[in-house]
């Protein structure tokens, strides 16, 4: 039996849930998965409102569900796919769980990791940028004019 590799649009759309769930409790539309061995092991979506919990960001929840799940601290051979670049908390998270490759959607100008301390990611972390670009940005835009 021959092992299914799924594709980095299909857990992107699976992480961009995540974020239509996060939507919905009216919290900033960010979502994530964390996959291990093309089996997805961990979901969350931000929390920070519903929590009163500035770290609940869904690369936060993920991280800790992901590690319970394997039953360690460390990611090396997972792969977080998150709607929006990680900011500097979850950016310095990441590198402690070595996590093996980071995937997002759609840039943050204003927080992203990428602009404010690139070198925060773990240096064997592969960084892949822009997989649904489009539709990442979009959620985060209409949920942003729509509090306006």
């Amino acid at each position: 039996m021959s092992e299914i590799n799924f594709s980095d649009q299909y857990f992107m759309k699976q992480a961009f849930v995540e974020a239509q769930k996060a939507k919905e409790k009216n919290e900033v539309p960010v979502g994530a998965i964390i996959v291990c061995n093309n089996q997805i092991i961990a979901r969350a979506h931000n929390l920070t409102e519903t929590l009163n919990d500035v770290t609940a960001h869904a690369e936060m929840l993920a991280i800790t569900s992901a590690a319970e799940f394997l039953g360690g601290k460390y990611l090396n051979e997972c792969t977080l796919y998150v709607t929006l670049e990680p900011c500097v908390m979850c950016a310095g998270a990441l590198n402690w769980s070595q996590i093996k490759r980071v995937v997002y959607g759609a840039s943050d100008e204003k927080r992203g990791f990428a602009r404010c301390h690139p070198s925060l990611i773990h240096p064997k972390t592969e960084v892949s940028v822009g997989i649904m670009k489009d539709e990442c940005q979009q959620i985060i835009q209409d949920f942003f004019r729509e509090k306006r």
